[in-house]
């Protein structure tokens, strides 16, 4: 029920009325910070942070303000040369030639919620990743190859100049831009004490100095700046994570106790979120509730995060043995640990370098090791693979409807990028516990499939024609389980070219799947096998093979991974990662088939030690149109007959079960097996 907001006087009365304690002034700051965080799934679910079972008439009212906020937010065209400049005076007033403006936020995330989002603020950038340098005279924005044709359409020319990621260290410019013995400005909050560390050194070599700011300069000129993200933190139920929370407490501690470690300081939020079995939605596509935390030697917690995040019955769940402290006490809290006088293990990896500079002025004896909650967390329990066996089933059915959908409606040459996504998205949210995407889908028609990270907007979205490939890049979250799967489809009839290719990354891909290895391998050792079927006709793709995925957490996981990038860490029973080996042709078509698959132990008669394979997550067809059985050996035409059989016999009960008549003799049809 949608009305007009009828005033502060009204909602105060309808608040006492239900015997809730909140002022208007809390509801709108409540409210602010809700329009801060994702929009989600359920539009009313931010309600909870109010009050359980509202009067319909208290809750039309709460709608109402919202809409309001919301309408009041609408900003004009930004100007970016006046915001530029802005900067500029706060840099002269501060002695500083410069300053950094990198796209991460103090958990360097992935995701970043809106008032983290400087560097698009300030330059007009919203690519993932990348960094400016803002100088008195000059400026420059870096990115790396994904967005070398993003950046030119959203950043002027004439206020940054463009520069690789890689290729044009930032030093580099640094040194040519800022005079000698300058003074190059950083937020300690926004970057990880590793990075601090090596900059300074690079920059001094060439005569510049590197100068904390922890009163970051881009947030002065900021006068509208977004307040920190309020979404509903909630219980992860021990169902699906397997664990309680009191049980992982005690196991990390025991870790730091066997170290002699005191105590550890959480900053990755999905670290902090499988610790203590919560879920939350500050950010976009992963359920995450933004906080920082300190775990001791006795299992003992101290989490920082707004306490109006919390949804009723998470301090039950959190327990005696976990404190709810505000984030502006994380300063004295690391201060307390300095006078203890205790080893505190922090990451230099990915902790910011304000909390290691506190620490060391606190006098806390650093010790520099790995998040000590990354490998529990990437090493899946039962429960954690029973749900995301079952998540993938769900989100299998709904694959196939879509692809069974598309098969009818792409011949015609009238569906587009955006309204693939939409439709795949449409059969997703009609499954049990589905809570959003687990990424922004990359639905890439002809030559925009051959953009690796490529995200269709209005402006570039092209049409599924016949004689095309399609590449759809997709995943879900649900409560039980994360997705991610990537199917290259065949739009009419393919060229003999794109056949091969696609046999080609089928290979590779069959050859991971089935790889068995001594435990102790590691992802990077495993890499080549993805990638020597294109070696031999001297093609390779430029992006990792693997990644870690969460348990209704990230899509995107450590510390794993298959990739050419060395790794040391081992693969272990229950990880799970992604098996996508692509090919791109620039300016024609992209290709990538991607599964996810969990390690499992294997029972070898011969074999003389402990030996490691996978199992198949994902539940979708591969399209037989684009295999070319003449560069399959018989074990690789097993191999995919098998996994296709497994994917028809797994969904068909389900869409047979729901109706789906004329889809599931679609699937027979696609899932046929190859005979040679």
């Amino acid at each position: 029920m949608s009305s007009a907001y009828r005033g502060d006087e009204t909602l105060a009365q309808l608040l006492a009325q239900a015997g809730l304690s909140q002022t208007p002034a809390d509801i709108r700051s409540l409210v602010a910070g809700v329009l801060a965080a994702p929009e989600g799934e359920d539009p009313d679910g931010w309600m909870i942070l109010v009050g359980t079972r509202l009067p319909e008439d208290l809750a039309g009212q709460l709608r109402a303000l919202k809409a309001d906020l919301a309408d009041g937010r609408v900003a004009e065209a930004p100007d970016y040369a006046s915001r530029i400049a802005a900067l500029r005076g706060v840099l002269a007033r501060a002695d500083l030639d410069g300053f950094i403006v990198p796209r991460g936020d103090e958990h360097q995330g992935e995701y970043v919620p809106p008032r983290a989002q400087r560097l698009a603020w300030l330059t007009g950038f919203t690519g993932s990743a990348g960094h400016a340098i803002v100088g008195r005279q000059r400026a420059a924005i870096f990115v790396d190859g994904r967005y070398t044709l993003q950046v030119q359409a959203e950043v002027s020319g004439d206020l940054y100049e463009y520069r690789h990621l890689v290729d044009d260290p930032l030093t580099e410019w640094a040194g040519d831009a800022l005079p000698r013995g300058g003074r190059l400005g950083y937020d300690p909050w926004l970057h990880t004490a590793g990075w601090v560390e090596r900059t300074r050194q690079q920059l001094e070599r060439i005569g510049l100095s590197l100068v904390p700011c922890p009163d970051n300069p881009v947030d002065r000129v900021w006068t509208d700046q977004p307040p920190p993200p309020l979404a509903p933190v909630v219980a992860q139920d021990i169902a699906f994570a397997g664990d309680s929370a009191a049980d992982k407490r005690a196991r990390i501690a025991g870790d730091l106790t066997r170290s002699g470690i005191g105590a550890v300081v959480l900053t990755q939020p999905d670290s902090i979120a499988w610790l203590l079995n919560l879920r939350g939605a500050d950010v976009p596509c992963t359920p995450l509730p933004l906080s920082f935390a300190i775990l001791k030697d006795d299992g003992q917690v101290d989490l920082f995060i707004d306490r109006r995040k919390l949804a009723p019955g998470v301090e039950a769940h959190l327990g005696n043995q976990v404190a709810v402290r505000a984030p502006d006490e994380l300063g004295a809290a690391l201060d307390g640990l300095g006078r203890e006088g205790r080893k505190v293990l922090a990451d230099p990896a990915g902790t910011s370098a304000w909390i290691f500079d506190r620490l060391h002025m606190a006098g806390a004896k650093l010790e520099r090791d790995p998040d000590p909650c990354a490998l529990p967390k990437a090493c899946k329990n039962e429960a954690e693979l029973a749900g995301t066996r079952a998540a993938h089933a769900r989100d299998g059915a709904a694959l196939v409807r879509f692809l069974h959908w598309l098969s009818q409606e792409a011949p015609s040459g009238t569906v587009t990028e955006i309204a693939a996504a939409e439709r795949l998205l449409a059969f997703r949210r009609a499954n049990d516990r589905f809570r959003g995407l687990s990424f922004d889908t990359i639905s890439g028609a002809g030559p925009n499939g051959a953009i690796v990270h490529y995200r269709v907007s209005e402006a570039t979205d092209r049409r599924l024609e016949p004689g095309s490939l399609f590449l759809l890049d997709s995943g879900a979250q649900y409560q039980d389980g994360t997705t991610d799967v990537t199917r290259t489809i065949a739009i009419g009839a393919p060229t003999p070219e794109m056949r091969e290719r696609f046999t080609l990354v089928l290979k590779g891909h069959i050859a991971v799947s089935t790889a068995r290895f001594p435990r102790g391998t590691t992802g990077s050792q495993l890499d080549t096998l993805a990638r020597l079927p294109l070696w031999s006709l001297g093609l390779d793709y430029d992006h990792g093979t693997g990644h870690g995925v969460g348990s209704y957490l990230s899509v995107h996981e450590g510390p794993q991974r298959i990739s050419k990038v060395p790794n040391s860490v081992a693969l272990q029973p229950g990880m799970i990662l992604s098996n996508e080996p692509g090919y791109y042709k620039t300016g024609a078509y992209g290709i990538r088939i991607e599964n996810l698959i969990v390690v499992q132990p294997l029972e070898l008669p011969m074999a003389e030690r402990p030996m490691l394979g996978f199992e198949v997550l994902t539940l979708a067809p591969i399209d037989r149109n684009l295999v070319e059985p003449a560069l399959l050996t018989q074990a690789e035409i097993a191999w995919l007959n098998a996994y296709q059989t497994q994917v028809r016999e797994a969904l068909e009960p389900r869409l047979a079960g729901d109706g789906d008549v004329e889809v599931s003799h679609w699937l027979r049809q696609a899932t046929s097996p190859i005979i040679v």
